[in-house]
């Protein structure tokens, strides 16, 4: 408990507003409440040490290593690991802390990976980045389930996420689809689940709602391959699942910057689109759509998942309950394989849909008193009419027109805004009088 609030209840027991006894009661109360709970600071700083040290001890190593024997290099090798182990099983068996558990985690993650790759550099045995990734976040995967814990969850999900972009993209020679990708991050779901139904307000649930749905988008590149046509469809079938999926009531009670899958899912979708208010990507596009079967079935899957999303929402929200960033992507698929031939009409019904969601999340964000996403919006519209500027034969008095036009939106959106919130909190308070 801190300084700060006992300062309060000292100031309010010399004011005579709680009786002495009470203030007692309340001190003992919080002071209680808080035995058992991990310092938080104490294990992000333990996690951090747990890093140093181990980074440490391989410095160290490196610089001698050259006159180490073939043996003491295997000892070496070996014993990061060892004492990784001993740490992991004394904070299991003893039940120690949470601040125990993520340190030996995370501490031991890392001795893996090292024991691998010195293993493999000591007795040259071959092979590539993407398997030595696979390996070591196989190996290292039971650790979040035995351990709780959740710097080992992150690792993981990061981890694979570089082996899934190793695997099906920097690797030009031998291209693969990652699929192991999948299974480490369906894995994490359960963990996941378990926080979102604990602490939904944590900090930590916050950080997997921003790494979790930006791990899915890098590594969806992985996925598709040579089909470059639809990539575009994945993508944008993708943020509008993520964006469901950040309205759905659970994330209701989360501040907008703690829900990263309705940020990633709206701008990715209203980024994605905006690439196809451009006539160049229609002309591009092929008229014969040659898709493989994983090409394909990726894509409906995508497009199964965003739909049940989006159906789950409306059984429970109702029409009121949907807005335009959640059926965009339905609206693309639409136009994406009936016109695609037509590029003028193509691209006009993009800018209507760009321009449309523009004034969507202004209405949202004025309905929410929400600046952000007033401002957003008005962003959006702003983007689009500069992109107008790039393939239209607009004369430059008509461009700076439109550009005070847009300058003065922002004002006068923002004002009105503001004294319609000034005038909303003064009538409250003369209520409250």
């Amino acid at each position: 408990m801190g300084s700060k609030f006992n300062k309060e209840l000292k100031t309010l027991v010399r004011d005579k507003v709680i009786s002495p006894e009470l203030a007692d009661k309340i001190e003992q109360y919080y002071a209680t409440k808080d035995i058992g709970k991990p310092n938080k600071l104490f294990m992000i700083f333990g996690v951090f040490g747990a890093l140093l040290v181990g980074s440490g001890i391989i410095l160290m190593l490196a610089h001698n290593w050259d006159d180490f024997s073939r043996v003491t290099k295997t000892i070496l090798a070996f014993a990061p690991l060892l004492i990784g182990q001993f740490f992991t099983g004394f904070s299991i068996l003893k039940k120690k802390s949470a601040t125990w558990k993520e340190a030996s985690g995370t501490f031991l993650f890392f001795s893996v990976g090292a024991c691998i790759a010195l293993i493999s550099q000591i007795y040259n045995i071959p092979g590539d980045l993407g398997a030595y990734l696979l390996t070591w976040t196989a190996l290292c995967f039971p650790l979040m389930y035995l351990l709780r814990s959740h710097a080992v969850a992150l690792l993981v999900v990061l981890f694979s996420t570089y082996y899934a972009v190793e695997v099906g993209l920097w690797n030009y020679r031998n291209s693969q689809t990652p699929w192991m990708y999948l299974i480490f991050f369906f894995g994490v779901l359960p963990h996941y689940f378990f926080l979102l139904k604990k602490k939904i307000s944590s900090n930590t649930v916050a950080i997997f709602n921003w790494v979790l749905p930006a791990s899915i988008v890098i590594a969806l590149g992985a996925f598709v391959g040579k089909n470059g046509d639809l990539g575009f469809v994945k993508y944008i079938t993708l943020f509008g699942l993520l964006y469901n999926i950040g309205r759905l009531s659970i994330f209701e009670k989360l501040r907008t910057l703690k829900n990263g899958y309705l940020i990633i899912g709206s701008m990715g979708t209203a980024v994605s689109l905006m690439i196809f208010t451009f006539r160049w990507i229609w002309d591009e596009h092929s008229d014969i759509l040659d898709y493989n079967a994983q090409g394909l079935y990726t894509a409906l899957f995508l497009l199964v998942a965003a739909i049940t999303a989006l159906g789950y929402i409306f059984g429970k929200n109702g029409i009121k309950g949907i807005n335009l960033f959640q059926v965009a992507f339905m609206i693309f698929w639409f136009v994406f394989f009936s016109f695609s031939s037509l590029e003028v009409v193509a691209v006009i019904l993009m800018n209507m849909l760009v321009f449309a969601l523009g004034i969507s999340a202004i209405k949202i964000g004025a309905d929410k008193f929400n600046f952000g996403i007033l401002n957003y919006g008005l962003l959006i519209i702003s983007i689009l009419i500069v992109c107008r500027f790039f393939d239209t034969g607009m004369s430059f008095v008509l461009r700076g027109i439109l550009f005070v036009l847009v300058g003065a939106g922002f004002f006068v959106t923002n004002y009105v805004m503001l004294k319609k919130q000034q005038k909303i909190k003064k009538q409250l308070k003369d209520l409250q009088l």
